[in-house]
């Protein structure tokens, strides 16, 4: 048993779509040989959208027979570090660590994308589920993530 998985992982794909067994196979299978063939043993969720709660149901699923692994939430501001200040919706159990990575951006209506934009900086491959919409914020990052030419996989292809 590897309990030292260091490679570090994260999702993002659309807020909206039809989650299918295959998906839901797929997924799971991926995230199993990521950490039993290629050292992934942390998993960054940002927490939105129905993608995103899939990934984090496999994950902790998989936790059961990996207990090792580590599910960590990315804020989106600071001031969630503290406990008493986070939304009461982010659960101390369902996560083993909280983190904020400084932001380059500061307003509030694109804090999403640049917490994305850290969390594709702070990962070592991602898994995306992105179809082809030019506007949606997954595409926007699944974009960014080509740009810096990191490792991923889009499941939508």
């Amino acid at each position: 048993m590897n309990t030292s998985l260091t490679s570090t992982l994260s999702f993002f794909g659309h807020s909206e779509l039809e989650i299918t067994d295959k998906l839901k196979e797929d997924l799971k299978n991926l995230i199993i040989k990521l950490i039993t063939q290629e050292n992934f043993g942390v998993f960054l969720f940002g927490g939105f959208g129905k993608f995103d709660e899939l990934a984090w149901e496999i994950v902790t699923d998989v936790k059961k027979e990996y207990p090792y692994i580590r599910r960590v939430f990315v804020l989106t501001e600071e001031k969630h570090l503290n406990r008493l200040k986070r939304p009461k919706y982010l659960l101390d159990e369902e996560f083993e660590e909280f983190v904020f990575f400084p932001l380059q951006y500061n307003g509030f209506n694109k804090r999403i994308y640049y917490r994305n934009v850290e969390m594709i900086k702070n990962s070592d491959k991602i898994i995306f589920y992105v179809k082809n919409t030019e506007n949606s914020g997954a595409n926007k990052t699944m974009n960014y993530a080509k740009k810096l030419k990191k490792n991923f996989i889009n499941l939508a292809e």
